[in-house]
């Protein structure tokens, strides 16, 4: 099992909204949708556009430079299901957002 690292407070991302978080070399987005946190691979696949810069709609991220769309749950395109980014484990405890980055 990986370890988690603590990367925020859960009353930083209120819901409906994305942050990223710095975890050694790691750039990762946290993304709120309807206070379920999810943690994606900040660089799109495309051109490494933010994704916490991205558009946040539902369950979806869409990045703001060329507009590829991404399942927050997954981390794959919502066009190419076998194409996208590296998602994380998170758990939130004690209001604490944890990741599994290793």
């Amino acid at each position: 099992m990986r370890a988690c690292v603590e990367v925020a407070q859960l009353d930083q991302i209120p819901p409906g909204t994305s942050s990223f978080v710095t975890v050694g070399d790691k750039s990762i987005a946290l993304l709120n949708v309807d206070g379920r946190i999810d943690a994606l691979d900040d660089a799109c696949a495309h051109q490494g556009s933010s994704l916490a810069e991205g558009k946040l709609d539902g369950k979806g991220v869409t990045c703001r430079s060329h507009g590829w769309r991404y399942d927050v749950t997954t981390g794959f395109l919502t066009t190419v299901p076998d194409c996208g980014v590296k998602s994380y484990p998170v758990q939130v405890v004690e209001g604490k957002i944890m990741v599994a980055v290793t």
